[in-house]
């Protein structure tokens, strides 16, 4: 039987309502075919290929209703259709373009009388200040789009305002105050009284704000909140995608690298040319987890790939450069991106790669300057993954400076606190260095216990000699002699040629400490030099011969 037009538009409009928006986007175009679309109509068709992720047909239908709007003297309606383009040409990266477009809204919106649509066209400058890390401006433009929708009775711009506070606030270091604004935001979701398009947008802002905070355990919530939207809304293609970054970073944090890694393949993918700054948090993530997993070659094409697209692919490329011995390129490269903020929160996501580095250079001040830098952002923020992290700083820092009895105590605590917000390859990383500080202090037992519990977390994630970390070893069998594993890191390392100084910097101990594990290893085998004892060495295979590499007398 044959469906006359008038019932395919009404059955594409009643899709529509009900968010199926495919069959909404087939009925329409459908219709089309027979009969003309109203404006409205057509609208509807541009939401429903954005929704479904067609982004070339969003904007082709959308340019549609802006000329249609034109033509029929209602110049706000064409504003909001520039709007719409313009901010569509922004995901996509086309910045240059997508800034025409807002022209020619605000150009359209200028000589009207004050409307809603001029408070849609100030939430960019919301969006536009987070991004530039420009808070003041932030809660300027956030407090007038509450201001507007109040004014107009648009629940979307009273939320949207809501959020822009909260998160403005958040920045400036008001933490309780905004995460407070962002709660009472999120109410509006439980009564779906927000269009959709502005409920996504709110939860993306909720996971973003937890996540830039270090929240780990109130970033999944929203995360799992947000996957469970997009399923309601599916196929919510740019949604989805933002949520499976979100989820991939989350899975690398609690090391199921395996699954974050095909996720954000997903996600690139699927949002390529669609949403740009998305694919580009994409190839970052995979640079992070293909680097932590060893695979240098791959991690750098992911971070290439990020920066491509946008993405300043820093930290990964610095830790990546130290993991390949290239110290100095590391700490001028870390150097150089945090001269480029001055933003708290950016700043502290690169602190810690800083404070490793500086440490691995031998530079401690600069370790210092990093380590109390990070433990004021984490203080003033009040953030469980910052606090966590600047404790695993300081304990490093405190290690290096040959007091490790100080240093456990603090290593202990972020080993808690890494526990505490689900963090598996951090737990490892810091039980590392706890096992060194037990090792100094003359606690072997303690040492192998901690060293073997690092050992399964990194087995159990995959990691990779780059995602162990310099000079943190595989455990093996019982060495020979009786040698504990940091005196077999020590003799390695002096068979090989090191000097002490070498070694300390290396294994992140004091040379004070390398001449007792010495001392020790010479008394265990019965030798009276280090050429007796790398000759050792060698016949027992702790390491083997290469052309060079024989002891002399």
């Amino acid at each position: 039987m044959t469906v006359n037009a008038d019932a395919l538009v009404a059955q594409a409009r009643d899709a529509y309502a009900r968010r199926d928006w495919t069959t909404a986007r087939d009925r329409f175009l459908t219709a089309r075919e027979r009969t003309g679309l109203t404006v409205d109509d057509v609208n509807a068709l541009a939401d429903a290929a954005w929704w479904i992720g067609d982004m070339d047909a969003a904007l082709e239908h959308s340019e549609e209703v802006y000329r249609r709007c034109l033509q029929g003297d209602r110049p706000a309606e064409a504003a909001m259709s520039a709007l719409g383009i313009g901010y569509l040409l922004f995901l996509r990266g086309d910045d240059v373009a997508g800034s025409g477009w807002i022209s020619r809204a605000q150009r359209l919106l200028r000589d009207e009388p004050e409307r809603v649509e001029h408070g849609y066209l100030r939430y960019l400058d919301v969006e536009g200040g987070l991004e530039r890390h420009d808070a003041p401006a932030v809660l300027a433009a956030a407090t007038e789009v509450q201001a507007f929708g109040k004014r107009f009775g648009d629940p979307n711009l009273v939320t949207l305002g809501i959020l822009g506070e909260g998160r403005g606030l958040i920045r400036l270091g008001r933490v309780r105050e905004g995460v407070a604004l962002l709660d009472e935001a999120a109410l509006s979701l439980r009564s779906d009284e927000l269009l959709p398009e502005w409920a996504g947008n709110l939860y993306c802002h909720l996971v973003a704000a937890c996540a830039e905070l270090g929240d780990v355990r109130r970033a999944s919530d929203w995360t799992d909140a947000l996957t469970a939207w997009c399923e309601r809304m599916s196929p919510a293609a740019v949604f989805t995608g933002i949520c499976r970054v979100h989820r991939a970073q989350l899975m690398h944090l609690r090391g199921g690298w395996e699954m974050a890694e095909e996720e954000a393949l997903r996600v690139c993918r699927e949002l390529d040319g669609i949403h740009a700054a998305t694919v580009a948090e994409s190839w970052y993530a995979l640079g992070e987890i293909r680097r932590l997993r060893g695979d240098h070659d791959g991690a750098r094409a992911a971070y290439e790939r990020a920066r491509e697209l946008g993405r300043d692919p820093q930290p990964g490329v610095a830790m990546l450069s130290v993991a390949e011995g290239h110290v100095s390129v590391a700490a001028a490269a870390i150097r150089s991106a945090l001269s480029a903020t001055t933003e708290p929160l950016a700043r502290a996501r690169l602190l810690p790669a800083q404070v490793e580095i500086a440490i691995e250079a031998g530079d401690r001040s600069t370790a210092a300057a990093a380590c109390d830098e990070l433990a004021t952002v984490a203080s003033a923020f009040a953030s469980s993954g910052l606090e966590a992290s600047a404790r695993h700083a300081r304990g490093a820092l405190t290690l290096a400076e040959g007091a490790p009895a100080e240093a456990l105590g603090i290593l202990l605590d972020a080993i808690r606190r890494w526990q505490h917000v689900d963090a598996p390859y951090e737990v490892a990383r810091a039980r590392v260095l706890a096992a060194r500080a037990y090792a100094e202090l003359g606690d072997e037992g303690s040492s192998r216990a901690e060293l073997e519990a690092a050992d399964r977390g990194f087995a159990r994630l995959g990691a990779g000699e780059a995602g162990r970390g310099r000079g943190v070893p595989h455990l093996t069998a019982a060495a020979p002699g009786g040698l504990s594993e940091r005196e077999v890191e020590v003799l390695r390392l002096v068979a090989s040629g090191r000097t002490n100084r070498d070694v300390a910097r290396t294994l992140v101990i004091s040379e004070k400490t390398v001449a007792r594990h010495l001392s020790n290893i010479f008394a265990k085998l019965g030798v009276a030099s280090r050429t007796e004892a790398a000759a050792y060495a060698f016949e027992r295979g702790i390491v083997t011969w290469n052309a060079t590499d024989r002891p002399t007398g």
